[in-house]
């Protein structure tokens, strides 16, 4: 995951297809019916509509299977989701965002996929093995399969970097924060980042991709949540620090809730380089900034890395997409199996601007071009899975809220040492432990 900070700004909340079947609901004993809740993954609920209407045609001609579509947007999802497992009043088949997998395999209301099941729809050896080590907590039968991939990359525009006399994208954090010094010129308004530093979800992802390049773990093997540990304050601070001391970031970072409000800043030369997730690309597109006046590289790593350190450039963002136990199970199986075959990993991922997350599909040449690659080589070798522990989405909102916190602390006048970056990250400890 996750789309849902490019699209909260853009979103309703919700996009009942009636030209499938009919209205959303459960599809009751209908053998020839399934609800289907997908994500909101394009610009607009309503595009979505336009890009998967075909595709769910396409699946009702092969199958004889009828499909209800509502599109739901990322800030009603969960609750949504959550809702169901209680109630019962659920789709057959719906889309999460991947960091959930964990918490909603806890609930025990989605079909399991365990060796059988997975046959049914092709095997585990089908997908990335990257992309399913975010299915589920290590060591249960996962509750849901990969469908869009992500990875972060670094966005770099090759003007200002040519004009600076910076030849390569920098590979390592000392090249990264000397080329952004050298692209920073606050008279001119012009800045080496800009960065999503108002989202807690950006915020929470950086913190855990920094301190797993530390060495770092942000949960113990049993699961125990162990925030404030050397390596997690050394990441937070190395991020904040862009911001605090080094002083190239554009100011407004601070204010910017959405990629997509960074990602304005980068189009329109106010910042020379962003760190972002692979569907930017169809963001900048739609600014009418050209593809040829920007390139793509991983995100850079400490060197010499400290020990312990993962060489980790991602978490392994992306979409799942899991059945309601006690529905049409057979046809949900049916259905998740046409949505992760070839064909449509490669329609579906071409049209949003993600990754295919099966290998067959990975090996397309629609997904072979200079700046695609690099995120799917990212997503397939040096991407980790966000914790999967039950309360991951708590793990998310206490340490991105709290990161979020120390960037307007900054951005106000406020110096932030690694004592207020310990003390931040105990509280955010404390404040999942206790549910508050």
């Amino acid at each position: 995951m996750r789309f849902r900070t490019l699209m909260a700004a853009l979103a309703v909340p919700v996009l009942t297809v009636t030209g499938l079947t009919g209205c959303s609901g459960t599809s009751g004993s209908d053998p020839n019916t399934i609800t289907y809740w997908a994500s909101n993954q394009g610009p607009s609920l309503q595009r979505d509509k336009e890009i998967l209407t075909p595709e769910l045609a396409e699946f009702t001609k092969r199958t004889g299977i009828n499909v209800k579509l509502e599109v739901i947007d990322w800030t009603h999802l969960l609750d949504r989701i959550t809702t169901a497992t209680t109630s019962g009043d659920g789709p057959d088949v719906v889309n999460i965002g991947n960091t959930w997998s964990a918490s909603l395999q806890a609930t025990g209301a989605f079909v399991d996929f365990d060796g059988p099941t997975l046959d049914k729809i092709g095997g585990r050896d089908k997908f990335l093995a990257t992309s399913q080590s975010s299915t589920g907590a290590a060591g249960k039968t996962p509750a849901s399969v990969p469908l869009y991939g992500l990875s972060y990359g670094l966005f770099y525009n090759k003007k200002a970097f040519a004009a600076a006399g910076i030849t390569t994208p920098p590979k390592t954090w000392a090249e990264f924060v000397a080329d952004a010094q050298k692209l920073t010129n606050p008279a001119a308004n012009t800045y080496g980042l800009t960065l999503a530093g108002g989202s807690y979800t950006e915020s929470a992802h950086f913190a855990f991709i920094l301190g797993k390049q530390h060495g770092g773990n942000f949960f113990d093997p049993a699961g125990k949540a162990s925030f404030a540990t050397p390596q997690n304050v050394a990441a937070v601070k190395q991020y904040l620090d862009l911001i605090g001391v080094h002083k190239v970031t554009i100011p407004s970072s601070a204010e910017h809730d959405t990629t997509q409000d960074a990602t304005a800043d980068f189009a329109a030369g106010r910042a020379a380089m962003m760190m972002a997730q692979t569907n930017t690309t169809e963001y900048i597109a739609a600014t009418g900034m050209p593809a040829g006046d920007y390139g793509v590289a991983p995100l850079p790593f400490e060197v010499p890395p400290p020990p312990g350190a993962e060489r980790v450039n991602s978490h392994v963002a992306g979409i799942n997409i899991a059945a309601f136990k006690d529905k049409n199970t057979e046809a949900a199986l049916k259905f998740i199996d046409f949505m992760t075959g070839r064909d449509e990993q490669v329609k579906l991922n071409k049209a949003y601007g993600s990754l295919p997350v099966t290998k067959d599909a990975a090996t397309d040449p629609a997904f072979q071009g200079p700046t695609t690659k690099i995120f799917l080589d990212v997503l397939a070798t040096t991407s980790a899975p966000m914790p999967m522990v039950t309360n991951e989405s708590q793990f998310e909102t206490t340490v991105g809220s709290a990161v979020k916190d120390m960037v307007a602390r900054i951005v106000g006048g406020k110096p932030v040492s690694e004592a207020d970056v310990q003390a931040a990250l105990a509280t955010a400890q404390q404040k999942l432990v206790s549910g508050g």
